[in-house]
């Protein structure tokens, strides 16, 4: 065997291992973080009535998650590389789960806005520090289709959390309580128990780990400090100069339209379903077909991405298909048609995913990627979660159309588009005048 068929061979081998280690475990937390995010949006089938709750306070609601997400998420990811992604992710996990299982002890609106904004809090840097714990592993040729896998995890919480989540409804009185209730409880203390399940499962950097064979460990820490060299830099920047960056404002510009189009069909697509007349566990398994659709979908999309090196065209078209179905809304009235559009706008919202966010890691040196990309995703998240959903909200209540209500994320796809072909470009040629100064 040849040196190269070595090499190869020892690349696939420890590769394959870290991915058995680590994807498994992180899907799963993140899936449950999902579930526990999204759960409101099947609670409110029964909660909006018990609590009085308007369409508008309902969104106000599901928006205040996100104003705390962006308050604390660049410092949880900077605590995150400070203690370590074990701790800190169980850390996470923990308070997280307690939070989202207090949620069905709330008695009004105001307890719930106060604990929606908790959750937040408590689950801030979650994403991006997984992101930036994967940079740890995985070099930058696997990175978006690991990103995309990982990333399966939201529409599978949705696939899996909205069946289930019907079905919790159906616990209706037992022991005094609310099926809404019994949701929380339920579906928030697993994740409690899988926090404390991080602390001894989960390894911080692979020079740590055991689980890897001395030749794979040395393949690996050799093939990431290589590729943390070609990026290096002398001084870190600041927090406030990162979210002064027009690069960092424009990928969390561009991540918004995704963001948007997740968030806001996750916290209100279960009641634009069951206004076609549906039962509530109808609504559950119905509610679970898009989101299967894209989970299949931008796996598939992800290692193109990776396959044939492409990043921006890759980003490009799913914000094109989010408008593009948002926009068609205007034009049906039936559940069938709806619930492809549905399927369409979350294909396109999942599949940007894993190329986008490979994209922002290459874009990002090594000493700005923790608070780089964490403050992309709190701004994105901002944008895309606390407004829209709001938004949202706010265009229903006045006009009665789910339609209408989705318009602006359309208006927002387009933006994104053009805001992400513009960096894309100034990237370019930032590359191009480095590599004919570097020939001179």
């Amino acid at each position: 065997m040849s040196d190269i068929e070595k090499s190869a061979r020892l690349e696939a081998e420890t590769m394959r291992k870290v991915t058995w280690r680590l994807l498994p475990f992180l899907m799963v937390c993140y899936l449950l973080a999902f579930i526990d995010r999204g759960n409101i949006g099947m609670a409110s089938l029964q909660m909006n009535g018990d609590l009085g709750l308007s369409k508008a306070a309902f969104g106000f609601a599901g928006s205040l998650f996100f104003f705390s997400y962006f308050l604390f998420e660049v410092p949880s990811n900077l605590a995150l590389q400070k203690f370590g992604a074990r701790k800190w992710i169980a850390r996470i996990m923990i308070t997280w789960g307690l939070v989202s299982a207090c949620t069905a002890f709330v008695q009004g609106q105001n307890s719930l806005f106060a604990l929606r904004f908790l959750l937040g809090a408590a689950e801030a840097g979650f994403f991006p520090g997984v992101v930036l714990y994967l940079t740890y592993w995985f070099p930058a040729a696997y990175r978006a289709r690991i990103v995309a896998i990982f990333m399966v995890a939201i529409p599978m919480a949705s696939f899996i959390g909205s069946p289930l989540s019907a079905l919790l409804l159906q616990a209706d009185g037992v022991g005094g309580l609310r099926g809404w209730h019994w949701l929380f409880i339920l579906e928030g203390l697993p994740t409690v128990l899988l926090g404390f399940v991080c602390l001894f499962f989960l390894t911080d950097k692979p020079e740590q780990a055991g689980w890897l064979g001395k030749e794979q460990r040395e393949w690996l820490c050799a093939r990431l400090a290589a590729e943390r060299q070609d990026k290096k830099t002398v001084t870190r920047p600041s927090i406030w100069k990162l979210f002064r960056s027009k690069e960092v404002l424009g990928m969390a510009l561009t991540c918004s339209a995704a963001s948007a189009a997740g968030t806001v069909l996750g916290v209100w697509q279960p009641q634009l379903i069951k206004s076609f007349g549906l039962t509530v566990m109808q609504t559950g398994l119905l509610n679970s077909v898009p989101y299967i659709i894209a989970a299949v979908l931008m796996v598939l999309w992800g290692r193109h991405s990776d396959k044939t090196g492409e990043r921006r065209w890759h980003t490009v078209v799913p914000l094109a298909l989010i408008g593009i179905g948002m926009l068609s809304t205007l034009a049906t009235t039936s559940l069938a048609p709806t619930i492809f559009l549905l399927s369409c706008i979350l294909v396109g919202a999942y599949s940007f995913k894993g190329p986008f966010w490979a994209l922002s890691s290459s874009w990002l040196a090594p000493s700005a990627a923790a608070a780089g990309l964490a403050s992309i995703n709190a701004v994105s998240n901002l944008i895309g979660g606390g407004l829209m959903v709001n938004v949202y909200g706010w265009i229903k209540q006045a006009t009665g159309s789910y339609a209408l209500a989705l318009l602006p994320i359309a208006l927002l796809s387009l933006a994104s588009i053009m805001t992400l072909l513009s960096l894309s470009s100034e990237q370019q040629r930032a590359a191009r005048n480095a590599a004919s100064g570097a020939a001179v």
